[in-house]
């Protein structure tokens, strides 16, 4: 009997524990604003990455990085930090880049436990985001974002996964129809997982011709028929107009006006001004106010980690050398009490009383330039396709490539050029919603068509598919341009079609489940037990009660 009654004491004392631990609130969005169970949510949050290698030069005016670390998979960091997060009072973080081959379970958890979201860019460096110059939504992008929604998709504490930032300034909006694209694919892939992860983009701030119709264009519906597939969910507006001890009147009435019959959710994705030190941070208060709060869902304070940029150095703390120590400074400790004050920002409108709606798109004019017709999903099995018809095909000497792939292809253009010929195939063109057949491919790709085109058009000369090294020459391509565009046409029978993607050939589904952290290594972190498994375990655990209980099983 002492047997049992100490069994029976664990049991209820576990169970006690199991029902005491709550999973992270869902966030979901209703027309144009976000809730949880508890009503209105905002965003009260921090731009949470240290800064990869920035290399200054003429092409670099935003001082952009080219490398990237993340922070979601530093376990002692996020361990490190989770105080000062916690002193801030912030329920979100934005992370700029993560890396989906590593683990975030003890990050991931360690945040969900202390009721900390994340809002993940699915954007990488250099090579992996849609690039305002040159834009294309292309396989290795698709399949890069998949990847990283993939990795995260098991993590209960994922608010949103933006596909871009700051691609679109004043002279490119031609690059819209590019992300718009990108969004809609993102969603679909969402929803075909049951994902509530929302979909956002973060818009640079700049003179309200272009950047209002740009926040319209990625919200409408181009089929005027009042449907969310091509729209974002949540919109960003990286803002940092209130500079010193400013007011709502002078710094955001203006943006307030611009975006007050906006349709989806929308919050501003960077705030915090350096140009008029100090900092203060009094714009928090208008920011979660009545004033603001009929448009906007809170922010995100910029910057945790020290940052430069053109405008000068942000950060609120510094790392010591040795990644242990945190040491604040005077900006962190004004956010922290502006933060501080925020406790009861406006609860309306209420959940049921907020409906979506998605107009129809604005039309282009002199300061915008995107067209209703969005390039169709990347279709990595029709452009596999056409690549094994090339007679001649990419194949370089050298396995860092990537760099020189679009010069290669700038030099077979122009080769093409002279020749009479174009690289139309594989262009595309946002203003006039023109996309060609290859264009949704891997650069890699339309690299072996503008080879295998000039290799063609010199009666397939084996010298002509040299490239200095980078061609070989496919014996069993297609033999002649009339062959090659047989070959094409028979790969790619809807050159316009969209549809749900799927995770590329050789990735395994993570697991999907709802829980704070990751299966692989959960007991070893220290880490609270996930909603689904707090469920399993006390459905196990009662059986085992009611088993001792009845002399089903015997305790020896």
């Amino acid at each position: 009997m002492a047997k049992f009654t100490t069994f029976c004491s664990a049991l209820l004392l576990a169970v006690s524990y199991l029902i005491n631990v709550e999973a992270i609130d869902k966030v979901t969005r209703s027309g144009r604003y976000l809730y949880t169970s508890s009503g209105r949510f905002y965003i009260k949050g921090i731009a949470y990455q240290e800064q990869g290698a920035v290399v200054p030069g003429a092409d670099n005016s935003f001082l952009e990085p080219s490398t990237f670390i993340d922070p979601l998979a530093d376990s002692d960091g996020c361990s490190r930090d989770l105080p000062f997060l916690q002193k801030l009072g912030v329920n979100t973080i934005r992370v700029y880049s993560v890396n989906s081959s590593l683990n975030h379970d003890s990050c991931m958890s360690t945040f969900s436990g202390a009721g900390i979201y994340t809002i993940i860019d699915l954007a990488l460096p250099l090579n992996g985001s849609i690039d305002r110059d040159s834009p294309s939504w292309s396989t290795n992008l698709l399949d890069q974002y998949l990847e990283t929604i993939n990795t995260f998709n098991k993590y209960d504490n994922v608010l949103a996964f933006n596909v871009g930032n700051e691609a679109i300034i004043s002279n490119t909006t031609d690059v819209a129809p590019y992300l718009k694209a990108a969004a809609r694919d993102i969603k679909a892939y969402l929803n075909s997982i049951s994902s509530s992860a929302l979909v956002g983009y973060a818009a640079i701030d700049g003179d309200s011709t272009f950047r209002v119709p740009v926040a319209n264009f990625l919200s409408c519906d181009p089929s005027n028929t009042n449907s969310s597939s091509t729209s974002i969910d949540l919109y960003g507006l990286n803002n940092y107009e209130w500079c010193g001890d400013s007011s709502f009147e002078a710094a955001y009435a203006g943006v307030e006006g611009d975006y007050a019959g906006y349709n989806v959710a929308a919050y501003f994705s960077e705030f915090g001004c350096i140009t008029s030190p100090p900092r203060l941070w009094t714009e928090v208060g208008a920011l979660f106010s009545t004033e603001m709060s009929d448009v906007w869902s809170g922010g995100i304070a910029f910057s945790y980690f020290p940052a430069a940029s053109a405008q000068g150095q942000f950060g609120m703390v510094n790392i010591s050398s040795d990644g242990t120590t945190v040491t604040t400074g005077d900006d962190f400790t004004r956010l922290q009490a502006q933060y501080g004050n925020v406790t009861s920002p406006p609860n309306t409108p209420s959940q049921g009383s907020s409906s979506a709606t998605y107009p129809s798109c604005p039309g282009q004019n002199s300061s915008f330039s995107a067209s209703t017709t969005l390039p169709p999903t990347p279709n990595e099995a029709a452009c596999d396709c056409i690549e094994s018809t090339f007679g001649c095909a990419f194949k370089p000497s050298t396995s860092n490539y990537s760099a020189i792939v679009g010069s290669l292809i700038d030099t077979a253009c122009g080769l093409l050029g002279q020749a009479g010929s174009t690289c139309d195939d594989i262009a595309g063109n946002g203003t006039t919603g023109v996309y060609g057949t290859l264009s949704g491919c891997d650069p890699t790709i339309k690299l072996s068509f503008t080879m295998n085109q000039w290799y063609q058009l010199n009666g397939m000369q084996p010298e002509s598919c040299s490239f200095a090294g980078n061609g070989s020459v496919n014996p069993l391509g297609a033999s002649g341009t009339a062959s090659a565009l047989a070959a094409e046409t028979s790969c790619v029978a809807s050159p316009s079609a969209t549809f749900t993607p799927s995770l590329p050939s050789g990735i395994a589904t993570a697991s999907s489940s709802s829980g704070s952290s990751g299966a692989s290594d959960s007991g070893s972190n220290g880490a609270i037990p996930s909603f689904g498994e707090n469920q399993a375990l006390l459905g196990m655990l009662s059986l085992a009660l009611i088993g001792v209980a009845s002399g089903i099983w015997t305790l020896t």
